[in-house]
């Protein structure tokens, strides 16, 4: 890798808005501990092996995902650096092609070398007399957060649009995709159709980054803290109306996939939370300390959250060959280890990182493909993200997903002038 590569890949700290850094940062650890408490992999005692869901059997956990989901402050955040991204390109010549040719290279690399192991790993179990039941356990729970590729490239895909009518008119823009995101959950609900739900990728998760594109321009900053504070206060408060007479679960989790206007409400109330605690997370990120576990963790931001879920299962698995390092999942024994546990899977995390954040860097391109190529490496990363979001990761997907994302990297890649300039004739 060239040094201006390896400078490229860094976070520029002088030029950065910090706060939203180690917001993005927090999102993603979160996400981790989460699911770190959520897998439970064990003996009970009895002996025989156990695999449940801890967190979620606890009395509380649909209500603490009132705080715990945190994705679309995740989009909020994304909104923000998209919109200032598409800006300064477009100060600098650039267009919507180049936009999205950089912005869907940033999600294809990284998930290209997961999806490969995937197929190794899967392939290989299968061919070993792996217990199939145990083995399609542990694989679907593996790809369940790659419906965040299928998400975000979607609407990295639609930020040049996006932003010319955020331009030319904000609130219609708002306007639209809120009456979009009502009417398809209307007619999901109403005909009991959950797949009708799935034309809420776009409206919903669009809406949530425009949310961003306001972050942006300031809006939340023109509020006084007693306004943020209060808009927060009535966004959580539509959730009751929403969970206890509407027709939304009170588990956030279950009303992301598909994306439901619950989401929306909390993206607004996480966002006016993030201008509050703002003076905080500024002095926060005076400190040396926080600016170091910011720039370690976000230089290598997709490959955790890509690659934590599968490390995580592959260290439950060593534990169960470790006498007493895998006591009955949920029990007292098990909380107590998870701290232990953490650590565990942040060191392997760090280690794994040097091998495969490779894939997370910028890499050294040539000319802007044309648009439609781009469009069509984008699709192609969209396609295998959004099956296994339906359809649960197994071996032809991972394998769908490797061929999908491969030529993704490679139409996006290196495209000769002259290849241009013959297509564009």
């Amino acid at each position: 890798m060239s040094g201006a590569s390896s400078a490229a890949s860094s976070i520029d700290l002088s030029k950065r808005d910090l706060t939203l850094d180690i917001a993005r940062v927090f999102c993603v650890v979160l996400v981790v501990i989460i699911h770190l408490l959520m897998i439970g992999v064990g003996f009970d005692e009895a002996g025989a092996l156990v695999v449940s869901r801890p967190l979620e059997e606890q009395p509380w956990f649909a209500y603490a995902t009132w705080a715990g989901q945190i994705m679309p402050l995740f989009f909020v955040v994304g909104g923000f650096a998209s919109l200032t991204a598409w800006r300064s390109l477009n100060r600098r010549g650039g267009g919507a092609a180049q936009y999205v040719r950089n912005r869907v290279l940033r999600l294809a690399q990284p998930a290209l070398p997961l999806f490969l192991f995937y197929v190794v790993v899967i392939g290989g179990a299968r061919l070993a007399g792996v217990d199939p039941q145990l083995l399609d356990v542990v694989i679907v729970g593996a790809g369940l957060p790659l419906w965040f590729l299928a998400a975000y490239a979607l609407c990295q895909a639609f930020v040049p649009l996006m932003a010319g009518w955020h331009a030319r008119a904000p609130r219609a823009t708002l306007a639209v995709l809120l009456l979009g995101a009502i009417l398809v959950d209307t007619l999901r609900f109403a005909t009991g159709i959950t797949e009708i739900g799935l034309v809420n990728l776009f409206f919903v998760w669009l809406l949530v980054q425009q949310i961003g594109f306001w972050y942006a321009d300031g809006w939340f900053a023109a509020r006084s803290g007693w306004q943020l504070a209060l808009i927060a206060v009535g966004a959580y408060a539509t959730l009751f109306p929403f969970t206890m007479i509407g027709p939304y679960s009170d588990d956030m989790l279950t009303n992301l996939n598909p994306p439901t206007l619950p989401l929306v409400a909390l993206a607004l109330a996480q966002a006016c939370v993030l201008r509050l605690i703002r003076p905080a997370l500024a002095a926060l990120m005076n400190t040396h300390v926080a600016r170091a576990v910011v720039f370690v963790i976000g230089t290598r931001l997709m490959t955790i959250y890509l690659w934590h879920l599968p490390l995580i299962i592959a260290l439950s698995g060593v534990a169960l060959l470790i006498p007493g390092a895998s006591p009955p999942p949920g029990s007292e024994a098990w909380w107590l280890t998870r701290p232990v546990f953490f650590v565990i899977v942040a060191v392997a995390l760090f280690g794994l990182s040097f091998l495969v954040a490779r894939w997370e860097a910028p890499r050294e391109v040539g000319d802007t493909p044309p648009g439609y190529i781009v469009g069509i490496a984008a699709a192609l990363t969209f396609i295998p993200a959004f099956c296994v979001m339906q359809w649960f990761l197994d071996l032809p997907l991972a394998i769908l997903g490797s061929a999908c994302l491969g030529a993704a990297v490679l139409l996006l890649g290196r495209w000769p002038a002259r290849v241009r300039e013959s297509v564009d004739a």
